[in-house]
């Protein structure tokens, strides 16, 4: 028996199509192809282990300068959730990624921490081993991962060594295109990471198009800080690769880290022709300046002695899409160099 409220089926189809051609919504269960990018678990290999994210972050926490261009780089600034970035990062202002800074906000100029990142409803935090992520802190990516908040750690910083304690694992440009490579498959914009990657190669091979191929490379000693010891960079942080493709011979190219500290007793072996300052934190270029002039262990080093002392940005020397720039900027320095040793037949 057919129930009393049912309606004949050739009736409900009709009726059925002219709703539909009437225009009104028709709810399609298919989701988009955007959605599908979202809900499609990406794999990476992070400083040596490999890390799927089953989403696109939406809600991404970077900490530090560098770390945070990167995200805009990419053209990532509507997944953040804001960065964190000490007071001493240098003008943010004439900068390729200026509007990023502007759409973004700033959590904090303080330390990254737990608490900050759960208050921003973060999905992910992208920082580093001493660049805000630290056992002594207890703000690990392990640490997140039990409040439920994914992890990606800066390549630059990646521990190697026995100890755990060493930092870097790779030429610090290729952890560069690394990061941008892995990051352009968590956000599914693998297209924007290959043509970054490009044009920053491209601009390091023009800086290196007029180096002699004669070997005639200017030794160079980048000071980070420290007048009892001075805090350095070796093979595996950013300075590295910009002295050495900018057509220097980096003097403490044989430690096996990243950022580390040394003896000056090293330095003066070492003789450096150019040193190059990083400059920021509260002590100024300028003053780091008067320091090196002045120290009387450093008074017959030759960069010392014919004032040779050259300033990057912190920017320009951690891991971030200005390590280019940073390279064209130092070669150039290191060619007037190499001309001026000529002209005096050093």
């Amino acid at each position: 028996m057919t129930p009393r409220h049912a309606l004949p089926a050739a009736l409900t189809l009709a009726l059925a199509l002219a709703v539909t051609g009437c225009g009104a919504d028709v709810a399609d269960d298919k989701p988009s192809a955007e959605d599908s990018a979202k809900d499609r678990p990406v794999t990476v290999e992070n400083c040596g282990r490999k890390v799927t994210y089953d989403r696109v972050p939406e809600r991404v926490v970077t900490n530090d300068v560098g770390i945070t261009e990167i995200m805009f780089a990419l053209g990532l600034e509507d997944h953040m959730a804001g960065y964190v970035m000490g007071d001493d990062r240098g003008d943010l202002e004439d900068i390729p990624w200026k509007g990023g800074y502007d759409k973004v906000e700033r959590l904090s100029d303080k330390e990254i921490n737990r608490e900050l990142v759960l208050d921003a409803r973060a999905d992910m935090v992208f920082a580093g081993w001493n660049y805000g992520f630290g056992e002594g802190n207890g703000f690990t990516p392990a640490a997140l991962k039990k409040v439920g908040v994914d992890s990606y750690v800066l390549t630059e910083s990646c521990r190697n060594g026995g100890d755990g304690k060493a930092r870097g694992v790779m030429s610090p440009l290729e952890a560069l295109y690394t990061d941008l490579d892995n990051l352009g498959k968590i956000f599914h914009v693998e297209d924007r990471a290959t043509a970054l990657i490009a044009k920053f190669r491209k601009q390091v091979a023009d800086a290196q198009a007029d180096l002699p191929a004669d070997g005639d490379r200017p030794t160079v000693f980048l000071y980070d800080a420290g007048e009892d010891k001075p805090f350095t960079s070796g093979r595996y942080a950013g300075p590295h690769d910009i002295i050495t493709r900018a057509g220097g011979d980096h003097v403490m190219k044989d430690l096996e880290d990243s950022w580390t500290t040394v003896g000056w007793e090293s330095v003066v072996e070492r003789d450096p022709e150019v040193i190059v300052i990083n400059d920021y934190g509260d002590t100024t270029a300028e003053q780091k300046r008067k320091f090196l002039k002045s120290y009387p262990p450093l008074r017959n080093v030759s960069a010392v002695r014919n004032d040779r002392i050259f300033v990057l940005d912190y920017v320009d020397l951690v891991e971030s899409p200005r390590n280019p720039a940073a390279i064209a900027t130092l070669a150039d320095y290191l060619k007037g160099v190499r001309e001026a040793n000529r002209e005096h037949g050093g």
